[in-house]
């Protein structure tokens, strides 16, 4: 019965009848379960969560439509979503992902740059138009004027709430918390970011095109897509250059990326724990100097 109704849903919003044939688990990320879902002539990569859930892919949803309308970095085409008893799901176009060149690989951030710079149609300043998630933590979106305030408040802020209820102990908080219009004294314009860039959510179509995907979009400082894109082991040096042929980097982005991955690192304590609680702190410390 559930996958029916999937099918059935896939059907009305497409217009052409589809009953799946086949379904295969696929990778689904961290948090969700992943199907690839098909019949004779197509496949359809379908997420399912509990049901509970159903707000992180109306977010997704909403996310990846907009980045589709920039016209820019391919992202999966979103299809549907929706909940079947206990059960959440959404449906996403299904791309035949490869590791991709460094040809591939530069038109990436050539593309990013592209995203970065559309001009959004309705700007309100930082935030969304929902809350979503980062990972499976409440990512907050609130409208709000200004940069320094949102990522003050709504990013590193929050993190270090929920940082703190779980017995985290970072001694120099309020004076970085303090320092932050300093830290981030740099023009900045809202930007329609990915918000979770890193290696897993990048990658090439067998065909050499570069995908982005899983995202937790709002609009804020460019840099942090960047940023996150060094984290955790970095993207091939033609990304970058790439990008900055397109949009360079303000000077100071250096500095700044280290106070934009906390807000991952923090993130990671509240996840998972362990010595992301030290590593939290050697990076305050080194920002504060």
């Amino acid at each position: 019965m559930f996958w029916t109704e999937i099918d059935a849903h896939i059907s009305r919003v497409t217009g052409e009848k589809f009953q799946s044939q086949q379904r295969r688990s696929v990778s689904g990320g961290c948090i969700n379960q992943g199907y690839a879902v098909s019949n004779s002539e197509i496949t359809y990569f379908v997420k399912l969560n509990q049901a509970s859930q159903v707000a992180m892919f109306e977010a997704e949803m909403l996310g990846l439509k907009q980045m589709l309308a920039t016209n820019s970095i391919r992202v999966p085409k979103p299809i549907c979503w929706g909940t079947s008893g206990d059960s959440s799901y959404i449906v996403l176009e299904w791309l035949e992902m490869s590791g991709g060149d460094s040809k591939s690989w530069a038109e990436m951030g050539r593309k990013l740059a592209a995203m970065h710079k559309a001009k959004a149609t309705s700007q309100r300043g930082f935030g969304w138009d929902m809350n979503n998630t980062i990972g499976s933590t409440s990512q907050i979106n609130t409208w709000t004027a200004d940069w320094v305030e949102f990522y003050g408040k709504h990013r590193l802020g929050y993190q270090f709430q929920l940082a703190r209820r779980r017995g985290g102990n970072f001694p120099k908080q309020d004076e970085l918390l303090a320092a932050i219009p300093e830290l981030l004294a740099h023009e900045v314009q809202p930007s329609l970011v990915h918000g979770d860039l890193w290696g897993g959510n990048a990658g090439c179509t067998v065909l050499g095109e570069p995908v982005i995907f899983d995202p937790a979009t709002y609009y804020g400082d460019r840099e942090v897509d960047i940023a996150m894109t060094e984290l955790f082991g970095g993207f091939p040096a033609a990304f970058y250059k790439g990008y900055n042929e397109v949009f360079p980097l303000d000077t100071g982005y250096e500095k700044r990326k280290i106070l934009y991955n906390l807000y991952h690192i923090l993130n990671h304590f509240n996840l998972f724990g362990g010595g992301y609680g030290s590593q939290a702190n050697r990076m305050i410390e080194q920002i504060l100097r």
